[in-house]
């Protein structure tokens, strides 16, 4: 069982920054890739960033990729996503997500391919 709740949203002007955490618990969160979405009002939840389960191997959307940073604290059970050079279109609920598959052998960017979801965190960027 792993838990995931996310903090760090708020409203900030275009061109700005802001840094979510995705806190977990659970006994092997370490083993686990871990998953950054977004979703506007109306639209599917979309692939943001991921990251390895030792914090080795990133990959990013192209829309964020140069913008966003993913990392990860194993010992501190957290995994972060920093934001920088926030756009309008940034704006969304963002959720941070766990897959249970040990075994997969690649960062998913489906979200049908993730376990656990935490309650999402607002990001609105302002023109």
């Amino acid at each position: 069982q792993v838990q995931l709740v996310e903090s760090g949203g708020g409203l900030v002007q275009a061109g700005g920054s802001l840094r979510l955490s995705c806190a977990a618990s659970g006994r092997t969160f370490s083993a686990h890739n871990v998953g950054w979405f977004h979703q506007a009002p109306g639209k599917e939840r979309e692939f943001v960033a991921a990251i390895s389960w030792g914090g080795g191997t990133t990959n990013y959307a192209n829309s964020v990729k140069g913008r966003f940073t993913i990392s990860r604290d194993n010992a501190k059970k957290t995994v972060s996503l920093q934001m920088n050079s926030l756009k309008p279109e940034d704006t969304a609920v963002y959720y941070c997500a766990a897959d249970l598959t040990v075994s997969r052998g690649y960062l998913s960017r489906r979200p049908e391919e993730y376990d656990y979801w935490g309650q999402g965190t607002q990001v609105t960027v302002s023109s």
